[in-house]
């Protein structure tokens, strides 16, 4: 399993065409599984559930379709995206399951700047306890999107670093707007990508196994 950064912002279009080759390529057994950590520069994607209500400012920032689960999500820079192409087939072909390893793996990340991350019954994602804010107040700090084709994985998960936050106001993030959003920065984590990206890969290497550059 390979672990790729790209440094500087990635068009999204080209990032979604690569993914879509290294999957097949990857289902037909002439590739490695891949984890490709990158930012995108500012722009929402609408997931297959996106709801056009949901999209309040559609003239902000480019409005990408793609074939992800989901609804409407941002990307930007001080996002950490990261695009996971497992096969599947080699580990357990059980979607629940995949999700609820993702999961994991953002809880795991978060748990090493000794923030709390807790996943949902109800709705996909990371989410995190605001007590300073009221009793049942919560943001949404790490979103997930997944797509399979044939038992194998492609799009991913995003982690809010030290995104521009205001930038989610042109959406209804995810469908749910009676929660907020957030990220380690806003919470009072002052920390790196580069640190960022180094607990994220001992936590995913906990979570599926481990990787090579």
């Amino acid at each position: 399993m390979r672990w790729s950064v790209t440094d500087g912002l990635v068009d999204y279009a080209e990032a979604v065409a690569a993914m879509e080759a290294r999957a097949a390529a990857i289902a037909e057994g002439r590739a490695d599984e891949l984890v490709w950590l990158l930012e995108h520069p500012p722009l929402y994607t609408a997931g297959t559930s996106a709801r056009d209500e949901d999209l309040i400012e559609p003239d902000r920032f480019p409005v990408h379709r793609t074939g992800r689960g989901g609804q409407f999500t941002y990307h930007g820079p001080g996002q950490r995206v990261a695009y996971v192409m497992l096969d599947l087939n080699r580990r357990a072909p059980d979607l629940r399951r995949y999700v609820a390893a993702l999961e994991a793996w953002l809880i795991g990340t978060l748990a090493a700047f000794n923030i709390r991350g807790e996943r949902r019954e109800d709705r996909v994602g990371v989410w995190v306890r605001r007590p300073d804010r009221g009793a049942d107040a919560e943001d949404k700090i790490a979103a997930i999107g997944i797509r399979v084709r044939r038992w194998t994985t492609f799009h991913g998960i995003s982690l809010n670093v030290e995104p521009d936050l205001s930038h989610f106001s042109g959406i209804v993030p995810c469908g749910v707007s009676r929660h907020g959003v957030t990220s380690l920065v806003d919470l009072g984590i002052p920390v790196t990508m580069p640190e960022v990206d180094m607990a994220l890969r001992a936590a995913f290497e906990d979570v599926f196994g481990p990787t090579a550059d």
